[in-house]
């Protein structure tokens, strides 16, 4: 054991990889639908960890803690600044009223408790389920004019505090949110019934009565056919062939043919095809089908069916296709042949549905032939082919701006008041992360580079809180007292239940949109799970987008706001 302990010690990067480990393996588990989380898991084994009293210096967790900052703007960046002049400037003014709720009730419950500076920060970062505030209150109180003993005790409190609060935080944010959320509205039931209703308006499609290239759980086909039918009594053109299968309510295109023995890889719309000539056909199962009623049998020619098929992700990069929904993309002449796999939002899965708009930023994923892709993609912004590389100059310089502005430090009424280096570097992504879907030929990071830096960043900087905070940790729950537990209730409650308000009374969202919307202005997924799962409906996320980037924003931001209002 001594052993042990001396080697933690020396080597503190041991046990922060210890706890980092447990930390996630215990963050996964679940209890029907409880789940503590990974960073309230990592904390907590790190408290536990930390009792064998080992010195961490301060460089490593803030390190990590920029690398998350970075990572969160840089995955809203595009949302947040597209909402700002878009037709989502609606759902901006709720995510900042909600996020004004949020952070008035938590200084009100402070001040009538008379909580300090860790305390207020800790209440605010778990009641509102913003863990970055852990870190943006450690930064803030180090600027305040105090004693260092005071300071100290306060960056001590400010974990505790978060661990207290937190559960509540996540499990009644959802909750309220699937449960007493849809109450307010008229009932579970009628609230259900109106989703299904939008969700029912918004796959009509001006276009054509097919849904093909609309839903997703619509796989597309690549069936071969030889041309046997009447229709081919005279040779008909492929232009010809399509517009007759739209006449008949399909939206099937003609892929590849075999005339004269010979395949052509990519046939004109003015190809000729004659009786005893093979096509290949795509678009949806159930239609491809049927067109042996009027083409003629199916055959197995495994040469005219052996072509590659391309899926990658497509951002949404040009202005023609900023603002549009998913029925006019896919009425671009660029698209024919091309189906619409996915969408998605900073990393959120969105409904793929006709009248669903998309914004700059957005990432598409395309799937058909190379050369249809590739026309495609062009037309709607910028391939985002798969790549394990990511721009670290991009990253590196930054976080250095980013955090270098953020350590200015102007004097209000002889109060210090800065950004903070976190403030800095979250700020930073949130432009850097839109100046890439602006150009997104540079600044490239991966979905699991995101990920990792977003994840890794964040746990690893709790990691270090837990061990350094484990000596005073129990002390300082003493020190909170239980009455902590109660004021959390109340600075989660409160918001959600007059955002739900607002949301219908004031700003009259679609009760979905609604719910969604308040997920989102707290940046609580969980919420946004349990509100999809108790309506059976992903329709939620349309609210649930903008307003989380502006949420995650903002909160982070307040963590400042909070700490310096109650010093």
């Amino acid at each position: 054991m001594d052993w042990i302990l001396e080697t933690f010690r020396n080597n503190p990067s041991i046990p922060i990889f210890l706890t980092i480990g447990i930390g996630f393996w215990i963050g996964k588990l679940k209890y029907k639908t409880f789940s503590l989380g990974t960073v309230t898991s990592v904390l907590l084994v790190g408290v536990l960890v930390g009792q064998m009293d080992i010195p961490i210096s301060g460089p490593v967790k803030s390190v990590f803690f920029l690398l998350f900052l970075f990572a969160i703007g840089y995955s809203v960046g595009p949302q947040f600044f597209s909402a700002l002049k878009g037709s989502g400037i609606k759902q901006v003014i709720f995510a900042v009223i909600m996020c004004a709720l949020c952070l008035g009730v938590t200084v009100g419950v402070a001040l009538i408790f008379g909580y300090n500076p860790g305390e207020a920060a800790g209440l605010f970062a778990g009641a509102q389920t913003i863990s970055a505030v852990i870190g943006v209150g450690d930064d803030t109180i180090r600027t305040l004019s105090a004693s260092a003993a005071d300071k100290q005790n306060w960056i001590d409190l400010v974990p505790v505090c978060y661990a207290v609060t937190y559960i509540f935080g996540t499990i009644g944010s959802a909750y309220i949110l699937a449960y007493v959320g849809p109450a307010m509205l008229g009932g579970l039931a009628k609230v259900k019934a109106q989703t299904v209703e939008l969700e029912k308006s918004m796959n009509e499609s001006s276009l054509t009565s097919d849904p093909a290239f609309i839903n997703a759980l619509r796989p597309v086909v690549f069936r071969a056919y030889k041309a046997d039918g009447d229709f081919f009594a005279t040779p008909r053109t492929i232009a010809e062939i399509e517009e007759n299968m739209t006449k008949l309510g399909r939206r099937i295109f003609v892929e590849r043919v075999r005339t004269a023995g010979k395949i052509v890889d990519d046939p004109a719309d003015t190809t000729a095809i004659a009786k005893g000539d093979e096509v290949v056909l795509s678009g949806r199962r159930e239609y491809v089908i049927q067109d042996e009623s009027w083409i003629g049998p199916e055959v197995a020619d495994a040469e005219l069916l052996s072509f590659a098929l391309e899926k990658i992700p497509v951002m949404i990069a040009t202005d023609r296709c900023n603002g549009i929904t998913v029925d006019a993309l896919r009425a671009l002449p660029e698209m024919k042949g091309v189906a619409i796999a996915a969408v998605t939002r900073g990393g959120q899965p969105l409904p793929v549905l006709a009248q669903t708009k998309l914004i700059r930023g957005d990432m598409v994923t395309l799937t058909g032939l190379k050369r249809e892709v590739d026309a495609a993609a062009k037309a709607i912004g910028y391939a985002d082919r798969p790549s394990k590389t990511s721009d670290m100059v991009f990253v590196g310089l930054g976080i250095f701006i980013g955090a270098l502005i953020g350590a200015i430090t102007i004097h209000l009424g002889g109060i210090p008041v800065s950004l903070s280096t976190s403030g800095g570097a979250l700020i930073a992504g949130l432009i850097f992360g839109w100046l890439r879907s602006k150009h997104p030929t540079f600044g490239h990071i991966p979905d699991a580079g995101v990920w990792l830096l977003n994840n890794l960043g964040l746990n690893m900087f709790i990691a270090v809180i837990g061990i350094t905070a484990a000596p005073t940790f129990i002390s300082g729950i003493k020190e909170v007292g239980p009455m902590l537990f109660v004021a959390g209730i109340i600075c989660t409650s409160l918001p959600l239940i007059i955002g739900v308000f607002l949301g219908a009374k004031v700003f009259k969202f679609h009760p979905a949109i609604n719910l969604g919307c308040c997920a989102g202005s707290r940046t609580t997924t969980a919420a946004l799970g349990a509100i999809q799962e108790s309506l059976n409906s992903t329709v939620p996320a349309l609210g649930y987008t903008i307003t989380y980037a502006i949420g995650n924003t903002l909160l982070i931001l307040m963590g400042v706001a909070i700490t310096l209002i109650c010093a």
